[in-house]
């Protein structure tokens, strides 16, 4: 096996990768053909706009089906997940060169575990776990609920939320879990470190489609996001690649080398809304709900979803990663398929 290192600083990085890595010339990217074995990174650093794009391209198309990641010190790459749906292997950004340090073997052994693995994890869930559409088209098993976006008048923003005012919206619980119970592998301050990186990664990623942080317990959380479609897509699409993101947010962000997963589960119901920090007891079956689904019947790695969503929901692209989970407390369940991987870290 061999760690090949295409940049343009290969002083900065000498100090980084094992003293047996080689750095090939950036601009033989394109005559590059790495062995079955072989783990390739190249540091996007001064890249920009379409030479990005292309870099990016030559390295999936160089790489195949063998291990690759991306260097990107200055964070140049807004969205790093999305960089696992090309095929990438592993993501070295701005919070893993605050600190000068070596990268560890074991990032490396379950960098090669997740490429590995990862090629088939779609494939294998879908054999293992498909439902067969009744029609023939993509997301037949998914419900149809009737349930319409309401307009857009209903949600004025969260600055001019009223206190009190009955609003619907989708609920979406979000937790760690690992193999074991973080209480026994960490003690209570390293848990609570985590446990704000956590709350810190997830307030941005849902940033997106506005979601807000309402209730945090210091072990799990739940955040309240708009009820419009544009919101349920970009929440529904950063959950998973979360999932799919799992051993490279673990180790990168979370700053821990636990194997972990993260529960989702996501509902939709109408609250009388209360701004974060002042929700005191509130009594809703939407809140009650989507607590009981998240800690009693959702799983690490799956995205849960209750059958009583607006539809389209689920953008169209992502109907066929769901399946039928059953039912919960009379009410339906669906949740994504396993993406499955090697999770046996050093």
């Amino acid at each position: 096996m061999g760690i090949f290192v295409f940049t343009k600083k290969e002083t900065t990085l000498k100090t980084v990768f094992a003293k047996n890595t080689v750095f090939p010339v950036f601009e033989t990217l394109s005559k590059y053909s790495p062995e079955d074995t072989d783990i390739t990174y190249i540091d996007v650093t001064g890249l920009t706009g379409p030479d990005l794009k292309k870099a990016l391209k030559q390295l999936k198309k160089s790489c195949k089906d063998t291990p690759w990641g991306i260097i990107d010190p200055k964070g140049s790459i807004k969205d790093a997940a999305g960089l696992f749906f090309m095929g990438a292997s592993d993501y070295l950004g701005p919070d893993f060169f605050k600190k000068p340090k070596r990268i560890h073997p074991g990032r490396i052994k379950a960098m090669s575990l997740w490429r590995r693995n990862a090629s088939g994890a779609i494939e294998r869930s879908g054999t293992e776990n498909s439902l067969k559409p009744a029609n023939g088209k993509a997301g037949a098993g998914l419900p149809v609920t009737g349930i319409k976006f309401p307009s857009a008048s209903v949600f004025p923003g969260w600055k001019k939320m009223k206190t009190g005012k009955s609003v619907p919206f989708y609920l979406l619980y979000c937790s760690l879990q690992g193999e074991k119970k973080l209480e026994t592998c960490l003690d209570k301050k390293d848990i609570a470190h985590v446990h704000n990186r956590f709350i810190h990664y997830l307030d941005n990623i849902f940033d997106e489609g506005g979601g807000l942080l309402w209730m945090d317990s210091g072990k799990d959380c739940l955040f309240l996001l708009p009820p419009r479609i544009n919101s349920a897509h970009a929440a529904v699409k950063a959950c998973i690649r979360m999932i799919v993101s799992a051993p490279l947010i673990t180790l990168e962000t979370l700053a821990i080398r636990i194997p972990v997963n993260f529960i989702f589960t996501l509902h939709y119901g109408s609250i009388n809304y209360k701004p974060p920090g002042r929700t005191g007891t509130i009594v809703s079956d939407a809140v009650n709900f989507v607590f009981h689904m998240g800690t009693r019947k959702a799983e690490p790695g799956r995205l849960a979803i209750s059958g009583e969503l607006p539809d389209n929901t689920i953008p169209q692209s992502l109907e066929d990663c769901f399946i039928s989970a059953g039912e919960f407390e009379g009410r339906k369940i669906w949740h994504t398929k396993r993406f499955s991987y090697i999770k046996h870290w050093l």
